[in-house]
């Protein structure tokens, strides 16, 4: 004769309490969501660290300034922006522009640089802190231009004077110092590069009898300086000043042309884009419906 089963679940065909059963999950939501952000949390720094390396190799760099050269328009340990993007589709420098660019080749001190420790490593390599041996200047001429500067001044780009009452505003400096050139014909593909602080920048006039004569070739040059970021009561827009659109200067309006190029390119690469994603959206959106 079967016994019957055990209601209590002891019997035959019934569970012990020693048997496998799901146990019930004591952890809050809270505690749930605490435990995923710890796991997350790594993945979301090397998410900001890989979004950091692309702004910074295609984007834009900070970099610090580190003499009194671009005086008044840049101060010692003023922190600049430099728009590195438009170099990638072929824009070249313009007249009047801000820009940081690779030593040339001896124009910097020979004084070593300090080496960078662990943590200056670290933000260089993701942008926030600029490491190796690089300049900054004004582009006063480009290739096929002719620049010249002599006594008083005023420096005169294919014969045309420059009024740079803008932007050389130190006490007591000069168009070209005492420091007389030209009139140079700049070869193509080649900038000539000047500091505001005409007294106290050792630019394209103080190596003129050096390899290159002084010249910087555009291959060297990072970026244009777009924004002074730092310190925040200094923050403003590097823009050419509007001496450099006087007729006869050169085809700015064509160069300015060129330079916003990229950009509408790269908003006529975007609309399709844009336009499949959406008819993606609307077609998901009639399926789910």
């Amino acid at each position: 004769m079967s016994e019957p089963d055990d209601p209590a679940g002891h019997g035959p065909g019934g569970s012990g309490p020693d048997d496998d059963v799901d146990e019930p999950d004591d952890e809050t939501p809270a505690a749930r969501q605490h435990r995923s952000f710890w796991k997350e949390l790594p993945i979301l720094i090397g998410i900001a660290l890989v979004l950091a390396l692309l702004i910074k190799t295609f984007l834009l760099q900070a970099f610090s300034i580190p003499s009194d050269s671009m005086q008044n328009t840049l101060q010692r340990g003023d922190r600049i922006l430099v728009d590195k993007l438009t170099p990638w589709f072929g824009s070249e420098p313009e007249r009047g522009e801000v820009v940081v660019f690779h030593d040339p080749g001896d124009w910097l001190p020979d004084a070593e640089a300090p080496e960078p420790g662990p943590v200056q490593r670290v933000l260089g390599f993701i942008g926030l802190y600029a490491e190796g041996q690089d300049l900054v200047k004004r582009v006063i001429a480009v290739g096929g231009d002719t620049v010249e500067c002599h006594g008083d001044g005023p420096v005169k780009v294919n014969g045309v004077a420059l009024d740079e009452s803008d932007y050389v505003t130190f006490p007591g400096t000069t168009p070209c110092k005492d420091k007389n050139f030209g009139p140079l014909k700049v070869p193509e593909g080649k900038i000539w590069v000047m500091g505001d602080h005409r007294n106290d920048s050792l630019d394209s006039r103080w190596h003129m009898e050096q390899p290159g004569g002084g010249f910087v070739d555009n291959d060297e040059v990072v970026g244009r300086a777009v924004v002074r970021a730092w310190p925040i009561s200094r923050w403003g827009t590097l823009p050419i000043p509007d001496t450099y659109d006087q007729p006869g200067i050169g085809d700015q309006v064509a160069d300015k042309a060129l330079g916003a190029a990229p950009a509408g390119l790269g908003l006529l690469g975007a609309v399709p884009l844009v336009l499949v994603r959406r008819r993606r959206l609307i077609r998901r959106a009639g399926l789910d419906g």
